[in-house]
């Protein structure tokens, strides 16, 4: 019952001034968001680096209301990958359609990523594009299938929960898109979207059976044990090794288990999101798992940091 509140709370404008103005919740989001600026997010990196894991750096942001915003955007994308270049960090970007414009036209954001995917491809890098809410989710696959014919360091996001997704995988898989598979974190109605965590479960262990036999090298993105040991099980039972498809995990999200699957050799992408427009991700953090939300009470109560470090977030004045 509070998934679909929290969700919904998120496109509060009251609820986000109070939490982004207030320096006890601010500091609170540094579990789930390094810092406001691309060098917290590259220190962050270079940080699961040394832990034996790779990174995604995310710039938050999504639906910008102009076409200079959007530019600003796509601009901030490639001086993430030249950074990342320059600092020999193993990383790449992960970004949002709807941060790149959109909303203000299919053949504009399809030209503002290809110039990042260009630069990626200059780079050899990768660029995921993230999926979002479903009103969006023709219209990126439509841009990536685009993408991806003009260049193979492209890829994307795929939802479990959404019925339609068994689907988009197959035809993603048939031009040798790389896909991210995950459970799903918007609010979407019963009529596209199962409802219950067990029907989302069962699928996504469905998906996951189609992505690591295809021969595309995948992501399985999970924080659940449940989902994590059935992948590791069929992997096994079909012979596919571990460089063959790789985790991946949210930056402050169960870093016990992103350990423990490095220290048993598997590959790990920890995804590191920086920036400004840091609410609604942390909303839709706290609506993932009643830990979250149990911890970010307590330490809102304590009116505490959830742990000693530098505060990286900009001091409102």
């Amino acid at each position: 019952m509070l998934r679909p509140l929290l969700l919904e709370l998120a496109n509060s404008s009251r609820l986000r001034q109070w939490i982004t103005t207030n320096g006890t919740t601010r500091r609170m989001a540094q579990r789930f968001v390094p810092g406001e600026e691309l060098a917290d997010a590259v220190s962050a990196a270079r940080a699961s680096n040394r832990a034996g894991m790779a990174a995604s750096l995310d710039l938050l942001g999504e639906n910008v209301v102009t076409r200079e915003d959007a530019e600003r955007a796509r601009a901030a994308y490639t001086e993430a990958l030249d950074r990342i270049a320059a600092e020999g960090i193993d990383a790449n970007i992960s970004l949002k359609l709807t941060h790149v414009g959109l909303d203000q036209g299919d053949e504009f954001c399809a030209e503002q990523l290809r110039i990042v995917t260009r630069r990626a491809n200059e780079l050899r890098n990768f660029v995921r594009v993230d999926m979002e809410g479903s009103a969006y989710t023709d219209r990126t696959i439509r841009i990536v299938r685009q993408a991806r014919a003009e260049s193979p360091g492209v890829g994307t996001v795929i939802q479990a929960y959404l019925y339609r997704s068994e689907e988009d995988i197959r035809a993603l898989l048939e031009v040798g898109c790389r896909i991210r598979l995950v459970k799903g974190a918007y609010k979407e109605p019963p009529s596209i979207a199962f409802r219950h965590k067990k029907d989302v479960d069962a699928n996504y262990i469905k998906l996951m059976k189609l992505l690591l036999p295809s021969g595309v090298y995948n992501g399985i993105a999970t924080h659940d044990p449940k989902m994590i040991e059935a992948t590791i099980r069929f992997a096994a039972e079909q012979n596919i090794t571990k460089d063959k498809f790789e985790f991946q995990m949210l930056y402050g999200v169960r870093s016990d288990l992103q350990n423990e699957l490095v220290r048993q050799g598997y590959r790990m992408r920890v995804y590191i999101p920086f920036g400004k427009d840091w609410f609604p991700y942390f909303m839709r953090r706290l609506a993932e798992r009643p830990a979250n939300l149990l911890f970010f009470a307590k330490n809102f109560l304590r009116g505490s940091s959830p742990r000693p470090r530098r505060n990286t977030f900009a001091t409102k004045p």
